[in-house]
């Protein structure tokens, strides 16, 4: 299973394994927290990684769109890791993005970590999307029919003796927190009380991204 159902204020969404959230009836697909160019963010202030994220992170991005070839695409904020990265991205990261916003529409929402995209980097930046009784943002306030990202959900699962660590997506029936889908981020355990805000209680679910499937659990279970 590559996708599981989700159905969010009445609207039926697919979670994809890689990460992703696709609105099958507007041709949508949604991703969150690439923090691209986090690596060399990074390299800036002394702390050495290896040079490649932005890479994985498109690379990863384009065999999703291509496997569901949507309409258009949003990107739920902090897509950058800092105001400058758009400028440290490589001639082939570049082309490498706008070859995948090519014929389809594109919506970057504004992040902490990016609240200044430049108008001029293809696409539309906006601060939050509403279509039908779905609002997309970037940090997540509760709200009914909410699909934010920012917090970066994971879940740690005890299993055969065991503890499994990976990101999720995490959700009841009237909001949802996309996990993050870039390279080099960390996750926020879901039993960490800023979902308790969000959700008001651990009772909602996590989609865990396992190897070859999403395993669904409800956050109770996970610690």
């Amino acid at each position: 299973m590559r996708a599981t159902t989700i159905d969010i204020a009445g609207v039926t969404l697919h979670a994809d394994l890689a990460g992703a959230l696709l609105w099958d009836e507007q041709g949508l697909l949604v991703v969150a927290d690439l923090h691209l160019e986090k690596g060399s963010s990074f390299a800036t202030r002394g702390v050495l990684l290896p040079p490649y994220d932005t890479v994985a992170t498109l690379s990863r991005l384009a065999a999703v769109i291509a496997r569901h070839n949507p309409r258009r695409v949003i990107a739920l904020g902090d897509s950058f890791h800092d105001r400058e990265a758009h400028e440290r991205l490589s001639v082939a990261d570049r082309e490498a993005l706008t070859a995948l916003q090519a014929h389809r529409d594109w919506i970057w929402i504004s992040g902490n970590h990016d609240p200044a995209i430049p108008s001029d980097f293809g696409g539309v930046v906006a601060t939050e999307v509403a279509i039908g009784p779905i609002a997309f943002r970037h940090e997540p306030t509760g709200a009914f029919g909410e699909i934010a990202g920012h917090l970066h959900p994971k879940a740690r699962v005890p299993t055969r003796g065991r503890a499994v660590e990976r990101r999720c997506f995490a959700c009841d029936d009237a909001r949802l927190v996309m996990p993050s889908f870039g390279a080099y981020t960390g996750g926020l355990s879901i039993r960490d009380q800023a979902f308790t805000k969000v959700f008001g209680a651990p009772a909602f679910t996590a989609h865990v991204l396992g190897d070859n499937r999403l395993h669904t659990i409800a956050a109770s279970r996970c610690y």
